[in-house]
């Protein structure tokens, strides 16, 4: 697929619904929130919409990719599912970042943030995923996480303890979400868990998208 068809695909991808009365050109709207999800600093999105006469402030932009409400796709039923859990930083305070991978195509099949790591979270993590997906024949991949292997155990879910190989496509996304939010500051200053927790979702409709 060529570099144009794909940009072509990812705009169409992007459903505006929640416009009313927006003077902004939808072409406009659905290229801010793919230039943002894709990696440019709100400042520097709203600086390339300038350049195609759009003038438009960093909030706008921040409000257009919360209210798309995009989220990765459902029913994908892969062969195996790396799982895995890590910290991240929203102002003062620490998160867990749940987080579900698909190791043959790297797409992100789901994520939760949670203000706190327990069994309880694994198991609401878990079970929003296999309410989504189609995993009953799926191999999960998980680490030593004790949680985590409780989850699956619970759900009845097949699971495997690996360190390495196919679990590394979920640590190249956390590498890159870490890098975002810690780059991208004016995108979770004073952001509350369900903004975040919203972000994180568009960020993976991004991700499956581009990579």
């Amino acid at each position: 697929m060529s570099k144009n068809a794909r940009l072509d695909r990812d705009i169409d991808a992007i459903e505006l619904g929640f416009v009313e009365r927006e003077a902004t050109p939808k072409f406009a709207m659905k290229l801010g929130i793919q230039m943002h999800l894709a990696g440019l600093s709100l400042s520097n999105t709203v600086a390339i919409l300038e350049s195609l006469g759009v003038e438009r402030v960093r909030s706008t932009v921040h409000n257009w990719v919360h209210k798309a409400d995009l989220q990765p796709d459902d029913d994908i039923a892969p062969n195996q599912v790396a799982v895995d859990e890590t910290v991240i930083r929203l102002n003062d305070d620490l998160y867990w970042l749940y987080m579900a991978v698909d190791p043959d195509t790297n797409d992100v099949l789901h994520t939760k943030l949670q203000p706190t790591r327990n069994h309880y979270t694994a198991k609401d993590f878990t079970l929003e995923l296999i309410e989504k997906h189609d995993l009953d024949e799926s191999l999960f991949l998980v680490d030593g996480l004790p949680s985590l292997h409780d989850a699956c155990r619970y759900h009845s879910l097949r699971f495997q303890v690996t360190k390495h190989g196919n679990r590394n496509s979920v640590e190249r996304v956390f590498r890159e979400v870490k890098r975002r939010t810690n780059a991208f500051s004016n995108s979770f200053s004073n952001a509350h868990l369900r903004t975040a927790d919203d972000w994180l979702k568009s960020f993976s409709f991004a991700w499956n998208m581009l990579i």
